[in-house]
């Protein structure tokens, strides 16, 4: 198919203009990245954003591998010799996966069947003479086909073995295969069911032990939750349909009689949708379940990420970072404005040492001497006591100190990332650094974390893991580059994923930067070693130079657009410094007047927008939060409390709190407001502060049940 009938095809489906689609398959042929082609080539694309950008991609992709399979089935179809005009028209016809497979099904290459057997016997005369349903003799049939050299020594024999090719025909037949799958589509019910013996130890998989729904309206939660109780042995998991529905559908198709044969083909149906139709299409229905619920669960997980890599930055501030313990004590780092390590050692505040006094006199010391403005608190293990000591200590100065998830920190601080950073320094010091800088700059930090081990997913390990590393790739690339990176201060793991750079780009401008200082320009990004033109093009308006020569690579708008800036400034007879400053100016500009054959009104916009204010970091301000100081463990709750929290997780069944006492209560999607809520991402937002009532602690499973409805009365 060629790119033309695939722009047709995707158009169609998305309701988007086919030259806009075109367009896109174009850029994206030619290695543009996502976020370049929705920021730099608006005219080209309509104005898409990145996530129709993004379905345009994944659909192309599909229609692709759709072709792939009908040119391996044209290729087996035509070993066989069995490739005839309709046959080929049909298969270049099949718009789904489903559809392609039925019709190769009978022909498909198969181990020793029953039918396969009957028909080496010579059955299969006998098969369309019963399933013609003419005759209501079928013994007297059945002995003309009777024939010891082939193993057919009785009726009864030729009877059996000409019904077994009867139920092939019946599970090969593409009209009755596709009426079935509608009836386990639209009436498929999901069936979980404990394994024997499994009672205690599959506890956690009671709600599960004699439960069914329709699959189709299942959610992907549940969908996941089961399937992982049976990859457990816990649970036992089938989908089932009303096999009466099965039968009157499949005797439209197949019963056109009132005989013996007719009888009998009704037997050989039964036996046909319990051994080879009811089978396969529960397979095809499993797959069908779990890929629907696994790009539920990857948007849940991507959506969280995004979150989590665009929360508010601190920025650059003296930083004492503290990664909490009890028996090891707490590791204490000090991190100067550029997250660089200037000190660290360990303090022992808590049981069974208890140096409470030498820990405070310690911590006022690094405070006034490294002048410190922030005070980083790792949330895990002897957080709480620990912040509860920080805030009770007198600090001179206007000192703030925040809790910070830690999630994943002990990942980065065994990693080689963290080795080649740290190498005389052991993984204590290591995680204790990357909890302050994910103070200073969360997104900055974070990348250098497989995302999967930020522990923000739903069932994520569950899940198909190339899909899933594919969407949080795109959701990383997506947050870094509408961020910016700072070429000059930025890590070689932040800058791999700035458009257009990736591993060994990213490994040569730290290198050039090492040996020849900083970068003054963007222009001088085309020096570094394998940096070409179509490179520079997809990452210079994603690169930050903040104290270069030119004012705009402080800025988004692109190399390319720069000419435009400069025709805008002597339009106004003014600096490109005081179009930037002075509103009025940018005022009097009028954006029609600068469009041209290769840039139109949205670039425009978005080039006046961003001289308003260049190089604008997108993420909200940080802002303060303490738990309730009264509330230490689970034991401290009761029923009725109503209680600070933040936000930690989010999935499709609602949202989990961190009240402070090591367990994170969840508020169900029921209990999220008055109103029906479909998304809990309506309601909150991953670090979100959030006021929430108590509503069931139960302390043997150590489970808290939150609600937020009276936040939300509207």
């Amino acid at each position: 198919m060629t790119d033309e009938k695939y722009s047709a095809i995707i158009a169609l489906e998305l309701n988007i203009a086919a030259t806009f689609v075109r367009n896109t398959i174009h850029l994206l042929d030619e290695g543009a990245t996502i976020p370049f082609i929705a920021r730099y080539r608006k005219e080209m694309t309509g104005s898409m954003d990145e996530v129709v950008i993004a379905r345009v991609r994944d659909r192309l992709n599909q229609l692709k591998e759709l072709d792939s399979r009908r040119e391996t089935i044209i290729r087996s179809l035509t070993e066989q010799v069995k490739l005839t005009p309709e046959l080929e028209k049909a298969v270049y016809a099949a718009a789904t996966l489903s559809e392609l497979e039925d019709i190769y099904l009978p022909y498909k290459p198969k181990r020793k069947t029953r039918a396969s057997i009957a028909k080496e016997k010579g059955l299969e005369g006998f098969a369309k003479i019963i399933l013609s349903q003419k005759h209501n003799d079928l013994e007297a049939q059945a002995r003309s086909f009777i024939d010891p050299e082939k193993g057919i020594n009785y009726v009864e024999e030729a009877i059996d073995g000409a019904c077994d090719i009867i139920a092939e025909w019946i599970n090969e037949h593409i009209y009755a295969r596709k009426r079935i799958r509608q009836l386990f589509q639209r009436e498929g019910l999901i069936c979980s069911r404990v394994a024997k013996g499994k009672d205690q130890d599959g506890a956690n998989y009671r709600n599960y032990f004699d439960f069914s729904e329709v699959l189709s309206k299942s959610p992907s939660h549940r969908v996941l939750a089961m399937f992982r109780g049976e990859s457990e042995s816990f649970l036992k998991v089938s989908v089932d349909v009303d096999e009466v529905k099965a039968m009157e559908i499949l005797e439209k198709i197949f019963i056109h009689g009132d005989n013996a044969s007719s009888d009998l083909v009704r037997r050989t149906m039964k036996d046909a949708c319990k051994r080879l139709l009811f089978p396969s299409m529960e397979t095809e229905m499993r797959q069908w379940a779990k890929d629907r619920a696994d790009a539920d669960a990857i948007r849940v997980f991507a959506e969280n990420l995004r979150q989590l890599l665009l929360a508010p930055p601190m920025g650059q501030k003296n930083v004492l970072a503290i990664d909490p313990g009890f028996r090891t004590g707490c590791k204490i780092v000090v991190l100067d404005k550029q997250g660089k390590l200037v000190h660290n050692e360990t303090i022992y505040p808590h049981p069974p040492q208890g140096e409470v006094k030498e820990s405070i006199h310690k911590l006022k010391s690094l405070a006034n001497a490294y002048k410190i403005e922030a005070i980083a608190i790792g949330n895990g293990t002897a957080g709480r006591e620990t912040e509860r000591l920080i805030r009770a200590i007198p600090f001179t100065g206007d000192l703030i100190a925040i809790m910070v998830n830690e999630s994943g920190a002990s990942v980065y601080s065994a990693s080689a990332v963290a080795r080649n950073e740290f190498p005389d320094y052991d993984v204590t010091v290591r995680g204790a650094v990357s909890i302050g800088r994910r103070l200073m700059d969360p997104l900055a930090e974070l990348v250098k974390i497989d995302p999967k081990s930020i522990g923000v997913g739903q069932y994520q390990h569950d899940v198909n893991q190339t899909a899933l590393q594919h969407s949080l790739e795109d959701t990383v690339v997506s947050c870094v580059n509408s961020v910016g990176v700072e070429v000059n201060t930025a890590s070689e793991q932040l800058l791999t994923y700035v458009s257009g750079i990736g591993p060994q780009l990213a490994k040569n401008i730290i290198e050039h930067r090492n040996k020849k200082g900083a970068f003054r320009s963007r222009d001088e990004l085309k020096k570094v070693t394998r940096l070409g033109e179509k490179a520079f093009e997809q990452a210079a308006g994603f690169l930050r130079i903040r104290d270069g020569v030119n004012l705009l690579d402080r800025s988004a708008v692109h190399p390319e657009s720069y000419h435009v800036v400069n025709k805008m400034a002597s339009r106004m007879n003014c600096s490109i410094s005081e179009l930037m400053e002075k509103k009025e100016l940018r005022e009097q500009l009028k954006p029609d007047e600068f469009v041209d054959q290769t840039i139109g009104l949205p670039t425009i916009r978005d080039i006046l927008q961003e001289l308003a204010k260049p190089g604008r970091d997108p993420r909200k301000q940080i802002e303060m939060f303490e738990f309730d100081k009264n509330i230490h463990s689970i034991h401290d709750l009761q029923k009725g409390m109503r209680l600070p929290g933040i936000v930690t997780n989010i999935t499709n069944f609602g949202a989990f709190v961190d009240i402070g006492v090591h367990q994170d209560g969840l508020v169900h999607v029921s209990q999220m407001a008055n109103r029906y809520i479909r998304d809990p991402n309506e309601v909150v937002k991953l670090n979100q502060k959030v006021m929430v009532e108590v509503v069931e602690v139960d302390l043997e499973r150590n489970r808290i049940q939150l609600s937020m409805k009276e936040q939300n009365t509207n």
